[in-house]
């Protein structure tokens, strides 16, 4: 949405606002007013008119512009009904020299996760990628990872729905463990610096159990539907908020950990590692107390063992 377009919606939704007001108050001409008024429209914004002149009576539930309104963050938007990969998309935009972009879409037909993994699309779901340039090494771009998956369930939470962090940013139910979202990290840089992050997030909002894995839950299984525009907007928020305080960031997936406490095993390429994960390290190191001492793992696959194990 560009910034006159925003005027405009930002007026309407003030209240009544004549033709005339809004020309001078974006500095364009009534004609123009008139063009993006349509726009809005025509993006499912309904905008009436009368004598007072026009009137914002309400707001898609979906899409790039429904969810750029009233965003307390700086991303442009960039929807699509379906798409291949949001990632895909997402990169394309990178190497063309986007930044603070959301690539949003209702459906992906051809998504996947960590290690190739397939990862189910369906739609009804939030499917989005985030493209950022933080002033970090590539050293430090797990951060990126660990504030995504913190904005992430803080979503999930704030829809209704009990939701944790397995490490280093899987996000489960916390009775069940059954998974809620996965994260995609991307990225391109050189040995100092960062040029571009991608963030992927799948987030299972409005979808049907029987379109998922058993492994996975969603938030219409657990609560019922909820409004993705505004889980978009939350997570979005959060997301922009933790990115330059790294301090918050471990801060913030500590209180949102399941991992923490528990018995793990983390496969890593030297081998698999068995303890209890007592701690995070920046930029997202698990500290894990084995019998022979702490370990300090990087990345790994985790997984939850139970006491016996």
């Amino acid at each position: 949405m560009n910034d006159t377009r925003r005027a405009v919606l930002r007026a309407l939704s003030d209240g009544p606002a004549a033709g005339p007001d809004l020309a001078e108050q974006t500095g364009v001409s009534r004609a123009a007013v008139w063009k993006h008024v349509e726009a809005l429209r025509e993006a499912g914004f309904d905008v009436e008119s009368d004598g007072d002149g026009y009137r914002l009576t309400g707001v898609p539930e979906y899409g790039g512009t429904a969810v750029e309104y009233e965003l307390d963050a700086p991303y442009e938007v960039e929807y699509h009904d379906a798409v291949g990969s949001t990632n895909d998309r997402a990169r394309e935009r990178a190497a063309a020299g986007a930044d603070d972009v959301v690539v949003l879409a209702d459906e992906q037909t051809s998504s996947k996760g960590r290690l190739d993994r397939e990862w189910t699309a369906p739609s009804g779901g939030v499917w989005a990628s985030v493209v950022v340039r933080p002033d970090l090494s590539p050293a430090g771009v797990p951060l990126v990872t660990l504030a995504a998956a913190v904005a992430t369930t803080r979503a999930f939470r704030e829809a209704g729905v009990d939701a944790g962090i397995k490490w280093p940013n899987d996000v489960l139910a916390r009775d069940d463990g059954r998974k809620l979202a996965g994260i995609l990290t991307e990225m391109e840089g050189e040995a100092d610096r960062v040029n571009w992050v991608v963030v992927g997030v799948g987030a299972n909002v409005n979808v049907d159990a029987a379109d998922l894995p058993e492994t996975a839950t969603s938030v219409r299984e657990r609560v019922g539907d909820v409004s993705r525009r505004a889980f978009v907007q939350r997570l979005l928020e959060t997301f922009h908020d933790l990115l330059g305080d790294s301090d918050a960031v471990l801060d913030a997936w500590r209180e949102q950990a399941l991992t923490l406490g528990r018995r793990v095993r983390v496969e890593t390429p030297t081998g698999d590692v068995v303890g209890e994960a007592v701690d995070i390290e920046s930029p997202g190191t698990l500290v894990v107390a084995t019998d022979d001492g702490e370990r300090r793992v990087h990345a790994g696959d985790c997984e939850h063992l139970r006491p016996a194990e």
